[in-house]
């Protein structure tokens, strides 16, 4: 058997082996968020299961049934004609699901070929219309799913009550307004009617399904997945889309209408990619306060800082209020021999010796972070500053603190005596500065807009 240097739980190996009917003869770090592994498994016949490992490892989280939840909605969506990867073993013990590895791409944003892109994305378009017309009670998930909605207000807000549920420890000692604002608006301007209720895989668009030619292979990523407004799932493809740009949205959601009967409309659009945000941002926010070591900490300050400023510009967009960018320092300060030191060794004497991708990846996460403490360290107390006098003319007194600032903002926000536009213009200005401070994390997703929609 080959030697494979990993740290899979004990058991894990053998039993890949064993549902694969061979020896694992290629496992590798998967270069994703979240932990998965690529593996080959050779058969006596010579014929290679090709696998993509997922697992779950921590069992006491908020969530300790999503991998089983999202396992349990591939295999039913595997008998009707929506493209998934096959289920080829679950462990519940091991907390671990070997999926078929797709032998398509999924990176439908880098492709030079616009005709093509636009191909695969309308293809994409009419698979999601077919997912949200397929039969709730013949697919079998009521078991496994966390609630079933009844009405319009349940289908919007039971995520959002779900997610705030299950980080209500963090989020009571967590003094964010734009969260505190984002959860108190999804709540005020949540749809009141619904065409129907649908399965929704809860982070679908762009990279979250595979493709081969012009023609989705494989929808992949369902630990979001649940019963909900199908017009959610249009949220969600601007929000991946804002992050993988795939050649604009201009007349998908009008071809998604015609696919799937289901009646389109811009607001509800654009309500569920802040409900998408908004719920998405939460447990980001967690790890980047409370990250452990396995993680990429540099990814995670990406997805925060830029889903933070996208959110306001779409709370913006949804309700018509002008923001603007506020001015930022000139890059200056000191610079820190000891910051210089570290990047040039990561750089000249590290990197370049490395031949694994993921120890690459690494490598270059390492370098993010210590250009996001030397930018912290130049101009974080004048932009806390800025933010401080922000506060001050919004609450009618400027905080001792922006720690206290922050606090008195949310108990405003809960007290609903601000006004929404005077709240998004501020809460805009503060993601700008935290965009612009940590921005070499930021640029791992450069010059990020969001698309015009039908």
């Amino acid at each position: 058997m080959t030697d494979f240097a990993h740290d899979l739980p004990e058991g894990m190996f053998e039993w890949i082996a064993e549902a694969g009917g061979g020896p694992v003869t290629q496992l590798r770090r998967h270069l994703a968020r979240r932990e998965a592994w690529v593996v080959d498994v050779t058969r006596p016949d010579g014929s290679v299961l090709e696998g993509f490992l997922r697992l779950q490892r921590e069992s006491d989280s908020v969530d300790p049934r999503r991998l089983e939840r999202e396992t349990r909605i591939i295999q039913a969506l595997g008998r009707t004609d929506v493209p998934v990867p096959e289920v080829y073993a679950w462990n519940p013990e091991l907390q671990a699901t070997l999926f078929e590895r797709d032998p398509g791409r999924s990176d439908v944003d880098q492709l030079d070929d616009s005709k093509q892109q636009r191909a695969v994305m309308e293809d994409f378009i009419r698979v999601v219309a077919r997912m949200h017309t397929l039969d709730l009670d013949a697919l079998g998930l009521d078991g496994v799913m966390q609630y079933k909605p009844t009405n319009a207000t349940e289908a919007a807000l039971n995520e959002v009550d779900l997610i705030a549920s299950q980080w209500r420890k963090f989020l009571a000692h967590y003094h964010d307004p734009l969260t505190r604002y984002g959860l108190d608006w999804l709540r005020r301007f949540a749809p009141d009617s619904i065409a129907r209720l649908s399965l929704v895989q809860g982070d679908t668009g762009p990279v979250n399904f595979m493709f081969q030619d012009d023609h989705v292979s494989a929808v992949i990523d369902w630990e979001l997945g649940h019963y909900g407004d199908p017009l959610e799932d249009l949220g969600n493809i601007m929000v991946r889309e804002f992050f993988n740009p795939s050649g604009g949205l201009d007349g998908l959601f009008e071809l998604y209408e015609r696919e799937s009967g289901i009646p389109y409309d811009r607001f509800r659009a654009r309500y569920y990619a802040v409900h998408q945000n908004v719920r998405g941002m939460i447990p980001i926010h967690y790890v980047c306060a409370h990250v452990h070591p396995r993680e990429s900490v540099a990814w995670y300050l990406c997805y925060r800082y830029l889903g933070d400023r996208a959110t306001t510009e779409m709370l913006a967009a949804a309700m018509d209020v002008p923001i603007e960018r506020p001015e930022m320092p000139s890059e200056s300060g000191e610079p820190d021999v000891l910051a210089d030191a570290a990047l040039y060794a990561q750089q000249h004497d590290v990197e370049p010796k490395l031949d694994d991708a993921f120890a690459r990846s690494r490598s270059l996460d390492v370098q993010t972070l210590v250009r996001c403490i030397d930018r912290r360290r130049r101009y974080g107390a004048l932009l806390d500053a800025e933010a401080i006098d922000d506060l001050g003319q919004l609450l009618g007194q400027r905080p001792a603190t922006l720690a206290e600032g922050r606090s008195s903002f949310c108990a405003a926000i809960g007290s609903g005596k601000l006004e929404d536009d005077a709240v998004i213009q501020t809460l805009a200005r503060q993601t700008y500065r935290d965009e612009w401070l940590y921005s070499p994390a930021v640029e791992y997703y450069p010059n990020r807009r969001w698309s015009p929609i039908d």
